[in-house]
């Protein structure tokens, strides 16, 4: 293993090593002496098994496995539009082994491209707590002997993974549905965007451009976090191998997911080969998780999601481990908007199976986890494809196709994975740097401050922040709005950075994995909310931000900065079902844990 990869690795296992026991024995005891089917009274049982038509006998004699299904199926999301066929699907297949299923439930998915910029977008992160809670409402009937999670997007992967990791003695298997295919080269898109923003195309060549690129079924094509969810997925193990990036409706895409449905039937705890969710996602898969995404450049949403689904397992994870093991691992892949081509490409050039084969090759992620599947994490290098009506696996393909977007450890895009901690005076805040050119990872300039993103939009339009200038939009934090993405400044500020001027965000919320081109430093902590520093700004006031260095300071006389108020939190939280969120914006704990109000409340 590269030594620096180990050290960390050994540090959160012994930072852990109380909460994971816990969590262990926790586990344990649901196996021995949770609610299962032997221990339901023949009231609950007939109740559970009342609909189950002819699956009815094998659920009631309790011989066969039963697997517990939890969808986030809806048909408004384009990327979980395909699970609604499933359910039906995984009951054929499990009948194949002599097994059962059953929808345990289902949970929220909600789509972050129809709600970004919307006031909506404020109950998106606490939407994973919601979803976690949802699965677990699902899992808790004790009819299950496993389960099968089907999420791929934004919230709802994390969400479904922190609620069945409370139910760890259950074998799981996630299940994507894939990318819809390409559409409309992402790089267009942008110049149609930023074009829009600039008054020079009306808002039906806008929308015709945005339908010619999110076009079907399937998750964007964009490596944003949806499908960064997925890579992730893989590096830990939980997926059938290589099954990330199959497009939907194929015949490939059904038969990973009864190949899944047939290899929970083997994992079970009447079986030799018991393999548990909750000894599957140790601390060295969530190590191989962050290791994934610093080598792929995935989203910056998830030094938010890692840390909240390794507390779920009794596991401690921080952005000073992210660092330092971003430090250490090259950057391999780059995808849009990162690169020119999407995840569709990316999975031609070689995809999952090529990343995984490097980084274990190269001892830079762990092969000795507890895969869903094989021996090691080494045996998840593998393609997927079909033979006349049969799945069968390729090998990882020894060289990529296209070395503009996917390389070997050995010649990589740039040492380092790209995601950086940067510390100062103004609290502690995630600089991604694998989408922004090298020039541009330093900036001093003024500030110019916002509590909402639309009055930036506001004041670009207006002609305001034509100059070297550092947008901050403060308050964004999960305690003062729910912690929305601030996509709807990328446009903008890409335009002011276009035309010469240097240009940075500095938030306490967040920005996505499609953050694009421009320096931001996001994710700000403590939040303004809080009493984090970013609540004492004035504009004008000069900001010095290092990627280089790692720092980020208001340059601001000492005893004056002591001595500032802070500006008083501006938002009143009603519409749009945000009322109903109060409870998680008072309760939430700071962004580095994972904003979660659900885990806090739980002392996890």
């Amino acid at each position: 293993m590269n030594p620096v990869v180990e050290k960390v690795t050994n540090r959160i296992i012994e930072r852990s090593k109380s909460g994971r026991q816990a969590y262990l024995d926790l586990i344990s005891q649901a196996r021995d002496k949770g609610v299962n089917r032997d221990a339901l009274s023949c009231g609950n049982l007939a109740h559970g098994f009342a609909a189950s038509g002819d699956d009815k006998p094998a659920i009631r004699g309790g011989k066969a496995m039963n697997i517990g299904i939890v969808s986030a199926y809806n048909d408004m999301l384009s990327a979980h539009q395909p699970y609604g066929r499933y359910p039906e699907q995984i009951k054929i297949f499990a009948r194949e082994r002599g097994a059962t299923a059953q929808v345990a439930g289902g949970v929220p998915a909600m789509c972050d491209g129809v709600t970004q910029g919307q006031d909506s977008m404020e109950l998106s992160l606490f939407s994973r707590d919601n979803i976690a809670m949802a699965a677990a409402v699902g899992l808790s009937h004790g009819m299950f002997e496993s389960a099968m999670l089907l999420g791929l997007c934004d919230k709802i992967v994390p969400g479904l993974l922190i609620g069945a990791l409370r139910f760890g003695h259950l074998p799981t298997i996630l299940i994507p549905a894939g990318p819809m295919p390409s559409g409309l080269a992402n790089k267009e898109k942008q110049r149609v965007r930023q074009l829009f923003a600039e008054g020079k195309v009306g808002k039906e060549e806008l929308l015709e451009a945005e339908a010619a690129s999110y076009h079907g079924a399937g998750t964007c094509t964009f490596f944003g976090t949806a499908n960064s969810n997925q890579m992730m997925m893989e590096m830990m193990g939980l997926h059938m191998p290589g099954s990330s990036f199959i497009n939907p409706g194929t015949k490939l895409r059904q038969e990973l997911t009864r190949a899944a449905t047939h290899r929970l039937t083997e994992i079970g705890w009447d079986g030799d080969d018991y393999r548990p969710l909750g000894h599957c996602v140790d601390e060295k898969a969530i190590v191989n998780a962050v290791i994934g995404l610093l080598a792929t450049g995935g989203s910056t949403n998830h030094v938010l999601h890692i840390p909240a689904i390794a507390r779920a397992a009794g596991i401690i994870i921080d952005w000073n481990d992210i660092d330092e093991l971003s430090s250490v691992t090259p950057l391999i892949a780059r995808v849009y908007p990162n690169g020119s081509g999407d995840v569709n490409y990316f999975a031609a050039a070689g995809g999952m199976p090529f990343v995984i084969r490097e980084l274990v090759g190269a001892g830079l992620a762990h092969d000795d986890i507890l895969t869903v599947y094989g021996k090691g994490l080494r045996d998840g290098a593998k393609q997927p494809d079909m033979d006349g009506e049969a799945l069968i696996w390729h090998d990882a393909p020894a060289l990529s196709a296209d070395d503009t977007m996917l390389r070997p450890v050995t010649s990589p895009f740039q040492p380092d994975g790209g995601m950086r901690l940067v510390t100062g005076n103004l609290g502690r805040a995630t600089f991604k740097t694998s989408a922004v050119e090298k020039e541009r990872w330093t900036i001093e300039a003024p500030v110019r401050i916002f509590s909402d993103q639309n009055d930036a939009v506001a004041a670009f339009k207006a002609g305001e922040l034509e100059r070297d200038v550092i947008i901050v939009i403060r308050f964004q934090g999960p305690a003062a709005n729910g912690m929305p993405e601030l996509h709807k400044l990328t446009p903008s500020l890409g335009v002011l950075q276009d035309r010469g001027f240097k240009v940075a965000l500095l938030t306490d919320g967040r920005m996505s994995g499609a953050s694009g081109k421009v320096p931001a430093a996001i994710h700000l902590s403590p939040e303004g909310a809080r009493g984090g520093a970013i609540a004492k700004l004035k504009d004008g006031d000069i900001v010095r931000l290092c990627a280089n260095k790692g720092t980020l300071n208001a340059l601001v006389d000492a005893a004056e900065w002591d001595a500032r108020p802070l500006a008083a939190v501006p938002h009143d939280g009603i519409g749009t079902g945000r009322e109903l969120f109060a409870i998680m914006r008072a309760t939430a704990d700071e962004a580095e844990k994972g904003g979660s109000a659900m885990l806090a409340a739980a002392g996890l």
